[in-house]
């Protein structure tokens, strides 16, 4: 009798399971449909923009969608990262003295493009040393599958991420590169200085005369055009991004890269160079206090705002200025960032990443990449060491850690 009342009352729980199961199967089975018919939308308006049918339907004919991309879209590290964790790991010493070898090595390229161009190669460089760390990481996304997903599944600029998978159809049906070269990030940027697939319609060049614009595998293609999307970008020749200055204690004045003002303005408010030498520079200034009233000021220029347009925030601008003037031989930043805790190069994660494996922790490969299996561990000694649980790369897990080697 009990067996039986007990198998009677489970029926409804089964009977409740087996419809969550049918209504969850049948809003996949919705939501694929959607996509599905999403990809048809885009590869008839692609194909209406002169794309062949051909291309189209290689391209997209097997696209699923990924949800990783969806995740990537909330993460953007120049809008999460704190700045000194973001310019540590940027703007380092070997950053630096690779950048410096590239220079030497693509000398006579490099050359061609500031002459054709008016771009200092320095700031190309650097561009290139920050988008893929000078190619070597470019990407992972196939690009029609991390587009059609932004694309048809985003929540917000699904129109932005359709016309730039139609533009990746484009490049691809012209005969620039092959299907199998489009790998890049979750938003479509690929190539050695990650163009987006409209941009580079609109910008990319052949810079190593071949009759092609490959962005991939071409080096010279590559410097070319980032020097021309700089130049088109408002670059202004033989002139500075800016420079760090000082700004008097309990300043209250305006700040931000806009609106700009003449450099009598900034002076009568007490802005000064960090030597105390009268401002210099062409055209009105911004003032820059991206870590606020205590950190690092900069007044900065139009060149400033041509690396800008490149990606959008200042941390990443400030990246691109300030790698550009280490590789000419100039000091970073002198003034220290308001935090206790500031952030590590790449050579400290991976030697962070050793002392971790050390204790027995797995996070994978040291390669100075902060992954999950990194954070889960870090936060464990955060708590062993008293400390709150981030999961943050800093220097205060780095030294205690080293202290305990």
């Amino acid at each position: 009798m009990g067996a039986m009342i007990q198998r009677r009352s489970a029926l409804p729980v089964l009977a409740g399971l087996a419809a969550g199961l049918a209504l969850a199967g049948s809003v996949q089975s919705a939501l694929a449909q959607d996509f599905r018919s999403c990809v048809a939308q885009i590869r008839s308006q692609a194909v209406s923009q002169g794309v062949s049918p051909a291309t189209a339907d290689r391209m997209l004919g097997n696209v699923q969608p990924e949800p990783k991309v969806l995740e990537l879209m909330d993460n953007q590290p120049e809008f999460k990262t704190p700045i000194w964790d973001y310019l540590a790991t940027l703007v380092d010493e070997e950053k630096v003295a690779q950048g410096r070898e590239l220079l030497r090595r693509h000398a006579a390229t490099l050359a061609e493009a500031e002459r054709l161009y008016g771009v200092d190669r320095h700031t190309v460089v650097a561009v290139w040393g920050v988008e893929s760390d000078f190619g070597q990481v470019s990407g992972r996304w196939a690009l029609p599958q991390a587009l059609a997903t932004v694309a048809c599944q985003a929540p917000r600029r699904r129109d932005y991420f359709r016309g730039e998978l139609i533009s990746t159809l484009k490049i691809v049906d012209r005969g620039d590169l092959r299907p199998e070269k489009l790998m890049g990030s979750w938003a479509g940027a690929f190539g050695h200085t990650q163009f987006m697939p409209s941009t580079y319609l609109r910008l990319a060049v052949d810079g190593d005369g071949d009759g092609r614009r490959d962005l991939v595998d071409s080096i010279p293609d590559a410097l070319h055009s980032t020097a021309n999307y700089l130049k088109r970008a408002g670059w202004v020749s033989g002139a500075a991004w800016g420079y760090e200055v000082r700004v008097p204690e309990g300043y209250s004045g305006p700040t931000g890269r806009n609106p700009k003002q003449p450099l009598s303005s900034w002076s009568s408010r007490g802005v000064a160079r960090l030597d105390g030498g009268a401002l210099t520079g062409s055209g009105n200034a911004g003032l820059l206090m991206p870590a606020g009233r205590n950190g690092p000021a900069f007044l900065v220029f139009k060149n400033y705002d041509a690396a800008y347009s490149y990606n959008g925030a200042d941390s990443y601008a400030l990246a691109i200025s300030l790698l550009s003037d280490r590789l000419k031989g100039r000091p970073g930043i002198r003034t220290p960032w308001p935090t206790d805790d500031p952030g590590l190069s790449r050579a400290q994660r991976r030697e962070l990443q050793e002392l971790l494996i050390a204790r027995g922790y797995d996070v994978g490969k040291p390669d100075g990449a902060i992954g999950a299996m990194t954070r889960a561990a870090i936060k464990d000694v955060e708590a062993r060491l008293g400390l709150p649980q981030t999961g943050r790369a800093g220097y205060k897990v780095y030294a205690a850690l080293k202290g305990r080697g």
